[in-house]
């Protein structure tokens, strides 16, 4: 980057945000020493490989879907803690950081994502779009990122924690329903949510990118 990480303003302005901060720092002051930055990106991954456990071994027995749930919590605790852990020990590495998490987050969102398409509950082909429309939407964070130095991390009043939460949602009525829901065609209501979802980022992308060009062309940069 040729800007510095460091520099770069994070904008954060989902509905949990301000809970969700005072939650993480109370944990921040009560984690253990030893446990640190990386150890917490490590755990995130984890977590992630469990969301994609449970999806996959649902098509065997529905129970397998409660491991995907404790994946989204332990995927939770890990990626929300990673960076608030370092600024709040004040052993923030900025472009470090700033690389494996969000290395970390391209490969968990590919288990959890690629997970639901490998669950009997939703297409394969639908879960690639929306996991099309996730990576379209982190590739503008990033560009956004260099160009305007601000790393916007939700959008529509909604980010990562809100989407997760959404996530074990559908996942129990996976649960509760299995089959046994409507459909369209050849696709499952799960179908067509995760559908939609994927195609509304996309859309989210393509606006995103305009209003961006436009607020730069104005700077005249």
């Amino acid at each position: 980057m040729t800007q510095e990480a460091s520099s770069v303003r994070r904008i954060q302005e989902n509905l949990l945000a301000k809970s969700e901060r005072r939650l993480l720092n109370w944990i921040c002051a009560r984690l253990p020493a030893a446990i640190k930055p990386d150890h917490l990106t490590a755990i995130g991954l984890v977590g992630a490989a469990l969301v994609l456990a449970g999806y996959a071994a649902s098509g065997t027995d529905r129970w397998w879907l409660w491991l995907a749930v404790a994946g989204y919590f332990v995927h939770w605790f890990g990626d929300s803690l990673d960076g608030s852990v370092a600024r709040h020990r004040g052993i923030e590495r900025p472009r470090y950081g700033y690389f494996l998490d969000h290395s970390a987050d391209g490969i968990g969102n590919l288990f959890i994502v690629g997970g639901l398409g490998l669950s009997p509950f939703v297409r394969l082909d639908v879960a690639l779009i929306a996991l099309c429309g996730y990576y379209l939407m982190s590739i503008h964070a990033f560009l956004a990122a260099r160009v305007l130095g601000e790393l916007k991390l939700s959008y529509v009043a909604a980010g990562p924690t809100e989407l997760r939460l959404l996530l074990i949602a559908i996942t129990l009525l996976m649960f509760k329903f299995g089959h046994d829901v409507p459909h369209l065609g050849p696709f499952s209501a799960f179908d067509l949510f995760v559908g939609i979802a994927g195609i509304a980022l996309v859309l989210l992308f393509v606006a995103q990118t305009v209003l961006t060009a436009r607020r730069l062309a104005r700077m005249g940069e």
